[in-house]
């Protein structure tokens, strides 16, 4: 299975690993670039620009396929480095790297001089064609399906793909809602060159997070996420445990929401206990609508093996009959 995106990125098989954070160290993104994807690592995951050089090296160890690594650019309650990530990504040789959150450009002169190809996450199609016009050489189109930040718009990927496949010039991948072989080949259909998965991996045998957390998502349905931070205009989708419960009646109260109100359930470091000691109320953590599609905790090269023969056999077999009938 041949795209844009595997002839442009250097790997087997059409399929993305997205960045997560605390999820996104060396065991899962070697896993996924062993196994014919492209794994990455979550650059803000490690807590220095030094810590994640090291963490580069170690993943060198780990597989000789490529892999990329995630720069976020969001604003957070401590000040982040975010020029010396960059730079630590440029010294160690990286020459795949996924940016999200806020405007890339800044990042682009020291990425394209060091030759590294961006792909950059977008909630709306808006976003993705500027993306394209300052430079970046992919995109990754995130429909409302997805974990994390959605965006505001709350359009779905059967309109997003489509959209983008009409509008843009450059290679995109799917995001958001996708984990088995009818996404991948909804995906394609509908004009991307690949699919990211990111809440799809949290439940693999190489997902570094505690075995309480897989089998919580394993057991989930559809209904089982959360969109939280709608009154900040920051909304991001999480599994719906009784933190974010408690974050949603805070928001539903008279008047505007202060964050402060909210933080100390949010607190990011509190999310890497829960993945640490396997407390599914310590926290919050991101997770797409997928979780109602996963019923299983399979190794990546199981996954993703699984995942290209299930699309290969409904492209092959299931359309084609159809055609030819």
């Amino acid at each position: 299975m041949r795209t844009r995106i595997t002839e442009m990125l250097g790997i087997e098989h059409p399929i993305v690993q997205g960045g997560m954070q605390w999820v996104g160290l060396a065991e899962l993104a070697s896993a996924v670039s062993n196994a014919g994807g492209l794994g990455i690592l979550t650059g803000l995951t490690q807590p220095t620009p030094e810590a994640l050089q090291k963490e580069i090296a170690r993943c060198r160890e780990m597989t000789d396929k490529p892999f990329a690594v995630n720069l976020t650019i969001l604003p957070t309650i401590k000040p982040v480095p975010y020029e010396a990530y960059a730079q630590a990504i440029v010294d160690s040789g990286i020459k795949i790297v996924e940016t999200a959150g806020r405007n890339p450009e800044p990042f682009l002169p020291p990425f394209k001089a060091a030759g590294i190809t961006v792909i950059h996450k977008c909630t709306s199609i808006r976003h993705c064609l500027k993306a394209e016009r300052i430079g970046c050489d992919m995109v990754s189109v995130d429909g409302f399906e997805c974990a994390g930040h959605p965006g505001e718009d709350d359009v779905t990927n059967m309109i997003l793909l489509p959209l983008a496949a009409k509008r843009l010039k450059i290679p995109f991948l799917a995001s958001g809602g996708l984990g088995d072989g009818r996404g991948l080949a909804a995906a394609l259909a509908m004009g991307a060159d690949g699919i990211n998965m990111g809440t799809r991996f949290m439940a693999t045998i190489e997902a570094p997070i505690h075995d309480k957390v897989k089998q919580k998502m394993v057991e989930a349905s559809e209904l089982d996420t959360a969109l939280i931070y709608r009154t900040l205009n920051n909304t991001a989708r999480v599994f719906k445990n009784s933190i974010a419960e408690k974050v949603l009646e805070i928001e539903a109260q008279e008047g505007p929401t202060r964050f402060e109100d909210i933080q100390p359930l949010v607190q990011g470091t509190k999310g890497r206990e829960l993945f640490d000691d396997g407390d599914l109320d310590k926290g919050i953590w991101s997770a797409g609508m997928i979780v109602g599609l996963i019923d299983d905790i399979p190794s990546c090269e199981e996954l993703i093996t699984r995942i290209v023969a299930e699309a290969e056999e409904i492209i092959s077999q299931r359309l084609g009959q159809m055609l030819s009938a």
